[in-house]
């Protein structure tokens, strides 16, 4: 178990806001740098099949130009493992992928989609990429996860992120349990999806996680008072939360 809990910055709704006006302005590239100079240690981008937001030369340059460790998010299709393997991003997380949906609405289906996914997870950690899993924090996940091979899981944290205020212990549990099981089968364990000012310490202090994967809400703050003030405060959050989760496992 590590103290330390890296912070990847998802840039997609940059680009969002981008191609609401079909123009160069804002560059995502722009946040990915501004997010390294504010303390992130990754920086995750998702290319979707329809493109709605990050888009093929984002990928392109943000492979070349970014020296902090990029996270490519693809669904498990063939165009998008050519993709990966073109550009060797430092990661690939696979992640479920509905056309019509809004954003990302659970985890990945490990265990029913395993005969699916097998040789994207063979052929992306031949290549070098190491891929994760976006699954629900359930056991019968995470053993799926282990036994495809893949080393690294990302919890869905958006149960968590929605529940009611009388539930949402109920669902952090769900994610310590996984968590530790994960750490417990040699699994890399990350979380990410609807993590916000008020909601990630409890998620920070786990001490099985290695790295939160954060986007939208940081995206949003940035209107109010900046890229560089978000990430930063967002980094201070989380670093507190495991310092104090730390000294209270020490005393």
């Amino acid at each position: 178990m590590s103290e330390t809990l890296r912070l990847g910055v998802n840039i997609d709704h940059v680009a969002t806001i981008r191609n609401a006006r079909g123009i160069a302005h804002p560059d995502p590239i722009r946040a990915a740098r501004m997010a390294a100079e504010a303390g992130a240690d990754g920086i995750t981008a998702h290319l979707r099949e329809d493109r709605r937001h990050i888009s093929d030369q984002d990928i392109e340059r943000l492979s070349e130009q970014i020296d902090l460790p990029l996270n490519l998010e693809m669904a498990a299709t063939q165009e998008m493992l050519a993709i990966a393997l073109r550009h060797r991003p430092h990661a690939a997380c696979i992640v479920p992928e509905k056309r019509r949906e809004i954003t990302t609405e659970g985890g990945l289906d490990a265990h029913g989609g395993a005969n699916h996914l097998r040789r994207y997870v063979d052929t992306l950690g031949q290549a070098g990429i190491r891929v994760s899993l976006f699954v629900d924090p359930e056991p019968i996940q995470l053993e799926a996860a282990l036994r495809l091979g893949a080393p690294v899981v990302e919890l869905h944290t958006g149960c968590y992120a929605d529940a009611e205020p009388g539930t949402w212990k109920v669902e952090l549990e769900r994610l310590r349990a996984a968590a530790a099981l994960a750490e417990g089968m040699g699994l890399e364990c990350h979380a990410g999806h609807g993590l916000s000012y008020d909601n990630v310490s409890p998620v920070a202090a786990i001490p099985n996680l290695r790295e939160l994967n954060i986007g939208h809400f940081l995206i949003g703050e940035a209107i109010f008072g900046g890229l560089d003030s978000a990430i930063k405060r967002m980094r201070s959050l989380m670093d507190k939360a495991r310092a104090e989760a730390s000294g209270s496992r020490s005393a």
